[in-house]
């Protein structure tokens, strides 16, 4: 391997015991996005030749969202020291070479760790006066519990003081104004850091094996030591609900502006929630209160009205959403379609200019052009076996509280009078009523009143 190779080991075996959850701590979602996946993307900016991720046992659902990359199990939570050697065996390439290139240890639960602080540890440690090791740091607001970074004269890291530390040893007490705090995230020289590994112990008193030791160890043997510094928010890591909850409000205030800056408007920004990958055209409006789960796409000129839900949905330019619809997956809106409010459409495509304005479910159908759906119509999909389809032809009408049971097609231009329930298909151009017909009862709405009131 030359020295321009990289792999990458992200670990995510932890337990997450503060979040008090059933799943693992870095399958806990930040705009829609798990934490791991947010700390893979930003490793797959860097093209490495390989990702490993370490997990822990029972972790079957971390091992299928590391996917493509390949996963190794901790059997024995022993530190993370012991946490990266799981994962070395598959950096041994096929001529034995241990590590050739750089390794780059990352953890499944910093959300925000960013392509450009990553690229910029690169370079600090391919640099000819770069470090054998680069362990990225932070000044926090409050250092109270984070390892510190002592830095010589030059600025090279002598060593990594744990709060423990500092707090045992009044010796180390002048450490604790140091404001330079350790990320945990470290690059390293390959094959150094296969050696240093093999020379750590677990002489402490968690009898477990720290990846933070390496640096001092490293000093013993006169290897250059280096640090890179980023933001306090970028290296943040998530152990309670309470931090995902401050990094999603984190990641909503970034995506918000970036929505903004690309010219759509958020009325009430603070109210409207989005996905890492919700994508909106320009000179749309959202109004308040608006949330979008992932896949979504909003083309330009749209516009969505409070209360609306959106995800899994493509929307053509000048569609008018809500307030108060919901649009699931599947959901295919052409060019100036509206659906309007208390409507839910699934898995359909609705044609250009074709409107559903109220009080509707569209389930697994096509609806032509310009066709009109009126209030209360329903899209009978389901049988108590299987889901079937509705087809709606371009310009038809379909009245008022009529439901369509699948499978059928109403042809083009054709008419569906209002209450009625249509189970064989309707051809192009032709008017379907199933209602009965209607009795007048002369005076029958006195004598009714009349009867009541005596019982009364």
């Amino acid at each position: 391997m030359t020295s321009n190779r990289l792999a990458v080991v992200v670990l995510a075996a932890g337990m997450g015991t503060r979040m008090k959850s059933g799943q693992p701590k870095v399958l806990h979602q930040v705009a829609g996005k798990p934490l791991l996946r947010w700390v893979l993307e930003a490793a797959e900016e860097l093209d490495p030749e390989r990702i490993v991720v370490v997990v822990g046992p029972g972790m079957e659902s971390a091992v299928a969202a590391a996917k493509p990359h390949a996963a190794v199990i901790q059997e024995d939570r022993l530190g993370t020291a012991h946490a990266v050697q799981q994962a070395l065996p598959l950096l041994i390439d096929d001529q034995g070479s241990r590590g050739e290139g750089d390794i780059l240890v990352l953890y499944g639960d910093t959300p925000f760790i960013s392509p450009k602080t990553l690229k910029a540890m690169l370079e600090l440690h391919r640099a000819p006066k770069g470090g054998t090791l680069v362990a990225l740091g932070f000044e926090p607001t409050d250092a109270t519990g984070y390892g510190r970074l002592q830095l010589d004269d030059q600025g090279a890291l002598l060593q990594v003081c744990e709060q423990a530390e500092i707090d045992a040893d009044p010796d180390k007490a002048a450490l604790g104004e140091i404001r330079l705090c350790n990320a945990g995230v470290v690059l390293a020289d390959g094959p150094a850091l296969f050696d240093l590994l093999a020379g750590i112990d677990n002489d402490n008193a968690k009898g477990e094996f720290y990846l933070t030791d390496i640096y001092a160890l490293a000093r013993q043997r006169s290897q250059r030591t280096a640090v890179q510094v980023a933001s306090e928010e970028e290296v943040m890591g998530i152990n309670d609900r309470c931090e995902l909850a401050e990094a999603e409000r984190i990641a909503q205030q970034h995506l918000r502006r970036r929505a903004m800056r690309a010219g759509a408007t958020l009325i009430g920004a603070e109210t409207i929630f989005l996905c890492d990958d919700t994508q909106l055209g320009r000179d749309s409006v959202i109004h308040p209160h608006v949330v979008f789960g992932p896949g979504v796409i909003v083309g330009e000129r749209c516009e969505i009205k409070s209360f609306s839900h959106l995800e899994g949905c493509r929307l053509a330019a000048n569609a008018v959403i809500g307030p108060f619809a919901r649009l699931r997956p599947g959901t295919e809106l052409g060019e100036g379609a509206r659906i309007g409010n208390f409507v839910e459409v699934k898995n359909a495509r609705l044609g250009a200019g074709a409107k559903a304005n109220h009080l509707t479910y569209l389930g697994d159908a096509t609806v032509g052009e310009e066709a009109n759906i009126g209030a209360g119509t329903i899209t009978c999909n389901y049988d108590g076996f299987g889901k079937h389809r509705t087809e709606i032809g371009a310009r038809a009408f379909i009245g008022s509280n009529s439901a369509l049971v699948a499978p059928v097609k109403v042809g083009a231009d054709a008419i569906v009078g209002a209450g009625s329930t249509i189970v064989e298909d309707v051809p192009d151009q032709s008017l379907a009523v199933t209602r009965g017909a209607q009795r007048k009862i002369e005076d029958g709405a006195k004598r009714f009143r009349e009867r009541r009131s005596k019982k009364e």
